[in-house]
């Protein structure tokens, strides 16, 4: 069963449904200097509300105070009160550098000195 709503209360519930989006995730999006609350997030992209201002380049992805990705991105549609952003390229953040060789599986941990 289909329920048609008059456009003042869909409208309303578009509102309210967006705001409770917004309190319930951690993820943000910062760029430019300014941090925008993500709505939704899966693989190729995320959703930010249409209020945000167009974004497009370089932004960093968090999870709270988690740095997850830095990303370079495009907008690419909007919707029902959404714009959406496609990920040209989303690197994850690592907290170390990345190795330029081949670890042996039996190597050593660490370097014990002689301890006198």
């Amino acid at each position: 069963m289909e329920s048609v709503f008059p456009k003042e209360v869909q409208a309303g519930l578009d509102a309210a449904r967006r705001t409770a989006l917004k309190r319930a995730i951690r993820l943000r999006v910062r760029a430019n200097g300014q941090t925008h609350p993500v709505l939704r997030f899966w693989k190729t992209g995320f959703a930010l509300d249409d209020e945000a201002p167009a974004l497009r380049g370089a932004v960093d992805l968090y999870d709270g105070s988690t740095h997850l990705f830095q990303c370079l991105i495009v907008t690419s549609a909007e919707d029902a009160g959404e714009r959406l952003y496609d990920f040209k390229r989303a690197t994850p953040v690592a907290d170390r550098p990345a190795r330029d060789f081949v670890v042996a599986g039996d190597a050593p941990v660490g370097l014990i000195e002689d301890a006198r």
